[in-house]
C-alpha cells in the first residue's frame, strides 16, 4: 500500500477524471492521496474532496507564489485546521523562482503558517524553491515543528539541517530525472523513519511519464525507483512511507 502525500486532484487538468484516477490508484496500490491547498479557493474544493472520498485527506494554505491571492489570517488558519478532514497547514514557504524583488509579503506569510502549524499541532507542509537559505532561517527562528519539505530538489546539506529541525522530506517524480544526481543522493542519505513520496500531480511526473500529465497513481513509480536507488526491496519503501504518512499527518486515519 502507498500514500500519495502531496497531490492537486482538484485542478482543472485532473477534477474532471476523478473516477479514473481512483481506478488507476487503486490498480496501483495507492490507498489514499493528501489533496493539497494553494489558495481560499482551492481550499474549499480540497475539502470538498475530501469530505466525498475517504481516501482524500485536504491541507489548508495559500502557495507562496500566488502573489495576490487572498490571505488566510491567522485565526481563520487555525479554525479551519480544526475541520475534521483538514490534517495540515500549507502549502507554505518561500519561492524565490517565480517571485522577485521586494519577497516581504512571501515571508510574512511563509511566518503566519508556521505559526498556525505549531499552534494546532498539525504538520506543516513546506514549498522551498531557490531559497533554501530562507527557508531554514524562518523555520529555525519562528520555532516550527514537525512539518515536511515537500517536493524535495535541495542537496544533502540541506536534508541535514531540514532534518534536524525534525523535518520529514518527500521525493516527487522529480528524484527519478537523470539529471537528479543531488536529490538522488538526498534521498539515499534520508533515514528510513523521515522518507516520503508524492506525486505533486498534475506536475512532474516520474520516469517513465516524464512530459506527461502527472496523476496520484503514479507514485508507484517514484516508489519503485526510491526502493532501487536506496538498495531496498518496493515492499519496505512502501510499508515505511505509508507508516511515516500516518505518523507524521496523525489526525489522518486509516480506513
Amino acid at each position: 500500500m502507498l500514500v500519495d502525500s502531496h497531490c492537486h486532484i482538484n485542478f482543472p487538468e485532473l477534477a474532471d477524471r476523478l473516477p479514473e484516477l481512483f481506478s488507476e490508484m487503486q490498480q496501483a496500490g495507492v490507498a489514499y492521496a493528501l489533496a493539497v491547498s494553494v489558495s481560499r479557493e482551492t481550499f474549499v474544493e480540497v475539502e470538498a474532496l475530501a469530505q466525498q472520498y475517504p481516501s482524500v485527506f485536504a491541507s489548508v494554505g495559500v502557495h507562496p507564489s500566488y502573489q495576490d491571492a487572498e490571505e488566510f489570517t491567522l485565526a481563520q488558519l487555525l479554525e479551519l485546521a480544526q475541520r475534521p478532514r483538514v490534517v495540515a497547514i500549507g502549502e507554505a514557504g518561500l519561492d524565490y523562482h517565480w517571485c522577485k524583488g521586494d519577497l516581504s509579503w512571501q515571508h510574512r506569510r511563509f511566518i503566519t503558517h508556521i505559526a498556525a502549524a505549531r499552534h494546532s499541532g498539525l504538520p506543516l507542509i513546506v514549498h522551498t524553491r531557490e531559497a533554501a537559505a530562507d527557508t531554514l532561517r524562518l523555520l529555525r527562528e519562528y520555532r516550527a515543528g514537525k512539518g515536511v519539505i515537500h517536493c524535495f530538489t535541495e542537496d544533502v546539506d540541506f536534508a541535514r539541517e531540514a532534518l534536524d529541525l525534525g523535518f520529514y522530506l518527500s521525493f516527487s517524480g522529480v528524484v527519478t530525472f537523470k539529471n537528479a544526481k543531488k536529490i538522488q543522493a538526498a534521498c539515499q542519505y534520508v533515514p528510513d523513519d523521515r522518507l516520503l513520496v508524492e506525486t505533486d500531480a498534475p506536475y512532474l511526473a516520474p520516469m517513465p511519464h516524464r512530459g506527461q500529465l502527472n496523476r496520484p497513481a503514479y507514485v508507484r513509480h517514484t516508489a519503485e525507483f526510491v526502493a532501487q536507488l536506496r538498495g531496498q526491496s518496493f515492499e519496505h519503501v512502501a510499508e515505511t512511507t505509508t507508516d511515516n504518512f500516518f505518523r507524521l499527518f496523525d489526525k489522518a486515519q486509516r480506513l
